[in-house]
This record gives C-alpha cells, sequence and structure tokens, in this order.
C-alpha cells in the first residue's frame, strides 16, 4: 500500500475507531450472534446471517484501519510554511474565467471530502497547486478542460 498522508487530528481518530471496532463493535457483534443463536436452526436463520455479515463487515474494517496507521506518514503542521501551498493547508482560489472564489484544504487521499472542501493532494485542482504562493496564477486540467485558478491566499 502507497504511502498515506494524514494529520495527527486523523490518525487519533482511526485510532479511536479502531479501538472502538476491537473492542465494543466485537462485543456487540458476539452478542448479536448469541441471540440469533437462540433463535433456533442456524441455515435459515436470518438474524444470524446478518450478524455473521456484520461481523464480516468488522474485521475487513479493522484490517482496512491497521493498514492505514502502518503505512501513515504525519502530516507536521507546525512545520508547514506559509508561503506555500501544501498538505494541510487551506487555499482560496479564484476562477479566473468567472472571478468565482473557492476554497479548499489540501489534505491526503483518504481524509479528502470535496462536500467539506477538503481536496486531496493527489486530485486534479490539489496537486497543480502544491508548490506555488498566494497571487500566482495555476492552470488545472480536469476531466471538464483547462481551468486557470489565481490563488487568493494561503492559511497554515
Amino acid at each position: 500500500m502507497a504511502e498515506i498522508w494524514l494529520t495527527e487530528r486523523e490518525v487519533e481518530k482511526r485510532r479511536q475507531k479502531l479501538d472502538y471496532l476491537k473492542g465494543e463493535r466485537r462485543l456487540e457483534i458476539a452478542e448479536m450472534l448469541k441471540i440469533a443463536r437462540g433463535f433456533g436452526d442456524l441455515s435459515e436463520n436470518a438474524e444470524y446471517d446478518a450478524a455473521k455479515n456484520e461481523q464480516a463487515k468488522n474485521e475487513y474494517d479493522i484490517a482496512v484501519l491497521e493498514d492505514e496507521l502502518q503505512h501513515v506518514h504525519i502530516i507536521d503542521e507546525s512545520a508547514l510554511s506559509s508561503g506555500g501551498v501544501n498538505i494541510g493547508t487551506s487555499v482560496t482560489v479564484r476562477n479566473a474565467k468567472n472571478g468565482f472564489e473557492t476554497s479548499y484544504q489540501i489534505v491526503g487521499t483518504t481524509e479528502a471530502d470535496p462536500r467539506k472542501g477538503k481536496i486531496s493532494n493527489e486530485s486534479p485542482i490539489g496537486a497543480a497547486l502544491l508548490g506555488h504562493k498566494a497571487g500566482e496564477k495555476v492552470d488545472v486540467h480536469t476531466p471538464g478542460g483547462l481551468l486557470t485558478l489565481e490563488i487568493v491566499c494561503i492559511n497554515a
């Protein structure tokens, strides 16, 4: 698996979720299985099948989180320079064509959530902005065509 870039806060969230899945959630599923077994014949027991499916999903989620945490690269937010766009910085850009301004936070791929303004450093816009400074214009090749963005401001 490739290196995953995360902030310390996001790493902590994943560790907490992993602890929950390995502890409390496993116990909840074990209780579900125990109750479902009490309903009788397991070959025709929908509750038992649902609990086993939930158990499999939980174990998969645990494996994914453990793998992510094994390959994590923590973004040192205190070392980010406010001079240029980097992973962990927030940036406001203006579309040169229509003047519309948008703010993004550049994050690692697993933290990306475009609806919340968090874009991946590997996305077309995120990758194009990396390393540039306020006032610069950046051409971005998107599926919709060429987009020219002017960097209005950068916040670490």
